[in-house]
């Protein structure tokens, strides 16, 4: 059975990002569990707090990614534990359509390291955070 896709813009569902409070068990359970590969391992900052992720390889040809994050200041149950992904093949526009639509930016687009593509932080109308991202190649 195909399943249908289809978008009415330029962006495509990217990632699942799970806010975890312990990474090592968190990737433990997820590989044994799952069978989810470790593509690579990041440190970096969402809007100025630090977080180490976790990147798991698509689980089929084209899929989205998987990517378990850990906030080291944060120690209680999150209420925000999840984190939508898109790509994007104009982030400028897309970020515009955000606002347009009644969300707000949390963080403006910027260059990464070489390789990152550049992403902005959004959050729709409820308040769930959404990154954005410069679609590559």
């Amino acid at each position: 059975m195909q399943i249908p896709h289809g978008a009415t813009q330029d962006v495509d569902f990217m990632f699942t990002k799970l806010v975890v409070r312990d990474l090592q068990r968190a990737d433990n359970f997820y590989k044994a569990a799952f069978g989810l590969v470790e593509m690579h391992r990041l440190d970096a900052q969402i809007m100025g707090r630090p977080v180490s992720e976790i990147v798991y390889q698509p689980t089929y040809q084209g899929g989205p990614l998987f990517i378990l994050a850990h906030f080291p200041d944060d120690t209680g149950v999150s209420s925000n534990e999840m984190m939508l992904g898109f790509a994007a093949t104009d982030l400028e526009a897309c970020v515009r359509r955000v606002e347009e639509a009644g969300g707000a930016v949390l963080d403006y687009p910027k260059a990464l390291p070489e390789g990152v593509p550049p992403h902005a932080f959004v959050k729709d109308p409820e308040g769930h955070v959404v990154q954005l991202s410069q679609r590559m190649g």
